[in-house]
């Protein structure tokens, strides 16, 4: 048998067990992740257990309450946010290290290529001879992976894709609520200004009224201070309401990924506070675990930790990879890949742990610990979601009750004002009785005012509570720095920094 024929059958003989070994590439090791059952109840407190429950109707929720300065005001946030941003750059490089896991699994080949000009020593005759050598290969490697190291790896890095797009989704929830939070805060600012505004002018008018009725005699110079006195009071609740109005414009601007005043002439004109729809359907509790992407995430990061065990599990075991060269070496360029100056090898390389003083089954303790951390955390997820929506179920109802109350008071209180008036100008009645009917109604509209802001932040807690957000499509492919001439290029080292 020639040499020739001798390699083919020893190579094969040294494939065989490998081959075996590589059947064995499906196996993993450490545990398989299931979805965790969590106990949910059935309704939400007050709601009635019925058979069939009106799903909650989540997606573009801001609509309903029926402000299209609102509506594009979302849009741009969503376009513009930096948070927004920065959770698409997380997407891009969650997506970047699955690919980097995944690499893992296929072989790896490296290529090399050397010249050197080489002068040999001198013999005992006194030559030597100066020459050239040529030389060319490449080195591949492929780790089998029998026991599913890589793959636990791609697994986790797969599951860390999943919970970036659900932080991205949680962040858009966050931004689209603040949004509509800011904007009713800030129109409900303006109502309150323009009310204080009217009042204090109404009890401007009270005051002349008084002031004329002192140059008659039939009032003193003391109920003409007070009147001014309690117009004065009323106008002094402006500055303030124009701060507060300012801060929720500014922040406006700044989720929309603008300078804080960019908004200030845009919404300048007052309109009316956003009114909701209500009631609104809400689902039933298990809907949570679909809707809420902060839950999603959670979960998705549970099952990343999950892989990770698996991965530390792996580590324990022997590993396997195939590994060999071809290289070629000439004197001369041109004698290159000839059969005579080509040399190979090739053959597996077992590699196992013998003794590590116990560090790999405490990486395996450490993964499993941070895996409970994640479970812990998704379960807290999911409390804090149920208590988001009672009690945002709790204040919603409440406010509508309180709503109502406020809107008969004021009501009450501008019949009373109206009635006082006639009845001081006639004579009928003193000035105490006036301005404090004055008080009282600007008192109670304001809370009116107030109360209508609430019941339209309310129903927005409650939709971010089941979940609502935006459910468009998003862009996250796009990085915010495109780089440019990144080849090889010489750089002058007195370049100005």
């Amino acid at each position: 048998m020639t040499g020739f024929e001798r390699g083919p059958l020893a190579a094969g003989r040294l494939l065989a067990p490998v081959l075996g070994a590589a059947l064995l590439a499906g196996c993993v090791v450490g545990p398989d992740y299931r979805t965790a059952i969590l106990p949910m109840p059935a309704n939400w407190s007050g709601q009635k257990p019925t058979k069939s429950v009106q799903p909650a109707q989540l997606s573009q929720w801001w609509q309903r309450l029926r402000d299209p300065q609102l509506d594009t005001l979302v849009e741009e946030a969503v376009a513009g946010n930096l948070d927004v941003a920065t959770t698409k750059a997380k997407i891009r490089e969650a997506r970047a290290s699955y690919r980097q896991s995944a690499g893992a699994l296929a072989p790896s080949v490296d290529g090399s290529g050397s010249v050197t000009r080489n002068k040999s020593a001198e013999t005992t005759s006194g030559t030597n001879s100066v020459y050239a050598e040529y030389q060319a290969g490449f080195d591949a490697s492929w780790e089998l992976d029998l026991f599913g190291a890589n793959r636990r790896g791609v697994e986790a890095a797969r599951y860390g894709v999943d919970a970036s797009e659900q932080e991205l989704r949680s962040t858009l929830l966050t931004l689209v609520g603040d949004v509509a939070s800011d904007y009713t805060q800030a129109r409900g600012y303006q109502a309150r200004i323009a009310l204080a505004r009217r009042s204090a002018a109404s009890q401007r008018q009270t005051a002349e009224l008084t002031r004329t009725m002192a140059q008659a005699g039939t009032a003193t110079a003391a109920d003409v201070a007070k009147a001014m006195g309690q117009a004065a009071s009323t106008e002094a609740a402006v500055p303030t309401l124009e701060a507060s109005y300012a801060e929720a414009l500014h922040r406006l601007s700044v989720l929309t990924g603008r300078p804080p005043a960019a908004l200030n002439e845009r919404l300048k004109r007052s309109k009316p506070i956003p009114a909701p729809r209500l009631p609104m359907p809400t689902g039933i509790p298990a809907d949570i675990l679909l809707s809420r992407p902060d839950v999603r995430m959670a979960e998705r990061q549970y099952a990343q930790y999950n892989a990770k065990v698996g991965q530390a599990e792996a580590a324990r075991y022997p590993t396997v990879s195939l590994t060999g060269n071809i290289s070629t070496a000439a004197l001369n360029l041109g004698d290159l890949g000839k059969n005579s100056s080509i040399g190979w090898s090739f053959g597996p390389t077992l590699s196992a742990p013998l003794f590590n003083a116990g560090q790999l089954k405490a990486a395996v303790e450490v993964a499993q610990a941070q895996r409970d951390q994640y479970f812990i955390a998704y379960r807290s997820s999911v409390l804090t979601a149920l208590e988001d929506v009672e009690n945002a179920l709790v204040a919603l109802a409440q406010e509508r009750i309180r709503f109502g109350k406020l809107a008969a008071s004021a009501k009450s209180y501008g019949d009373a004002a109206r009635l006082e008036g006639t009845l001081y100008k006639a004579g009928e009645t003193s000035l105490l009785d006036v301005l404090d009917a004055q008080r009282s109604l600007y008192s109670a509209e304001d809370s009116l005012l107030q109360s209508r802001v609430l019941l339209a932040t309310n129903y927005i807690a409650l939709n971010k509570a089941l979940g609502g957000g935006w459910n468009g499509a998003v862009d996250s492919t796009r990085p915010e720095i495109v780089d440019v001439g990144t080849g090889p290029r010489i750089v002058s080292t007195l370049t100005t920094q």
